[in-house]
């Protein structure tokens, strides 16, 4: 068998804990049997980010992902691209630039396969958007750079406890009711229901569908979407034979026998989604996005800025997605 493609881990915003949790997952790799992997630019900003947490290691510079395997037994190889100084706890412009720099470039060598697969550190939105970065995060950048539409993608949360998937993200709670449709929650359920067989290599994965509203509606007592939205979803789901439950209540989805019910959580917006996973998984949640024509990670945290450079942080999530994306590209071939 030939040697698996190396992955390719973005920087984050070099003021955030990025920096450090892609050296402590380098100083675990072998603890938790990593794949190679390389951090896409900023070599000069993880050498200073070493000095500063006085974590003791090699670092390699690179030309080419091919020169990965090679180094990563003895040095973290980094692939020449944007660099600058690291400055924890104080974003700046100059640092998000050097983020966005990074981010393009992994998502580039995934689309080429010169990349096993891209997982993304993490990075300060209200930053990039000051470099002119349109996207409302990371994932819609992914997607617009494979040509997929908002709805051909699905945001999957997943932790060792629970996978959820957030059929509305970056909006207003106050929008969710009018973004919710019956295509929309087909639509996700089919990416998922496929990303699970594919890439997790479960047969007939199970989903489980949340309501929108307090006990799921209460036979339309407090909000009629269940009724007028969800059902007719799962019942075209079940007629193209995936195993779908719900409207469930939400406040009973995630509770521990419940969870042996489903492999997959569809819930309707950001926090029915991303509280349970962080609230049973924090330094383990890993989020993927599904659909796409590559594989892409992350840990599920943000920058922290308030820790950063303090050797406080915890790099589980971040070796948990490098894990993930190796895990899920060996089963691509």
């Amino acid at each position: 068998m030939p040697d698996p493609v190396p992955l390719a881990l973005t920087l984050g915003d070099p003021a955030g804990i990025g920096p450090e949790l892609a050296l402590a997952a380098w100083l675990q790799r072998d603890r938790h049997s990593l794949q190679p992997f390389f951090v896409c630019g900023g070599r000069r900003v993880l050498e200073e980010a070493a000095a500063h947490c006085g974590l003791k290691l090699a670092i390699a510079a690179i030309d080419d992902p091919s020169a990965t395997d090679a180094q990563f037994d003895a040095a973290l190889p980094v692939l020449e691209g944007k660099d600058g100084h690291y400055g924890p706890g104080s974003p700046s412009e100059a640092g998000a630039t050097i983020a966005r720099a990074s981010l393009e470039q992994g998502t580039r060598l995934a689309q080429d396969g010169r990349a096993g697969a891209v997982i993304t550190g993490p990075v300060s939105k209200a930053q990039l958007a000051a470099t002119g970065f349109t996207f409302p995060g990371q994932t819609e950048f992914l997607a617009d750079a494979a040509g997929r539409g908002p709805d051909d993608v699905a945001m999957m949360i997943a932790g060792p406890s629970l996978r959820t998937v957030p059929l509305t993200i970056h909006v207003a709670l106050a929008e969710v009711p009018a973004r919710l449709t019956t295509g929309l929650i087909v639509s996700r359920a089919r990416i998922v229901a496929a990303a699970l067989e594919r890439d997790f290599g479960l047969t007939r994965p199970r989903l489980a569908i949340a309501g929108l509203n307090p006990h799921a509606g209460e036979n339309g007592t407090f909000g009629d979407e269940e009724a007028r939205i969800i059902a007719p979803a799962i019942a075209a789901l079940e007629a193209d034979g995936l195993s779908v439950t719900g409207p469930h209540p939400a406040d009973a989805l995630f509770a521990p026998r419940a969870r042996t019910t489903y492999d997959a959580a569809l819930c309707m917006y950001h926090d029915q989604a991303l509280v349970p996973v962080k609230a049973l998984d924090f330094d383990q949640g890993v989020n993927v996005t599904l659909g796409l024509p590559f594989i892409r990670t992350a840990p599920d945290h943000g920058t922290a800025f308030a820790i950063a450079g303090k050797g406080i942080a915890d790099p589980g999530a971040t070796i948990a997605a490098l894990k993930m994306a190796g895990e899920m590209a060996a089963r691509r071939g």
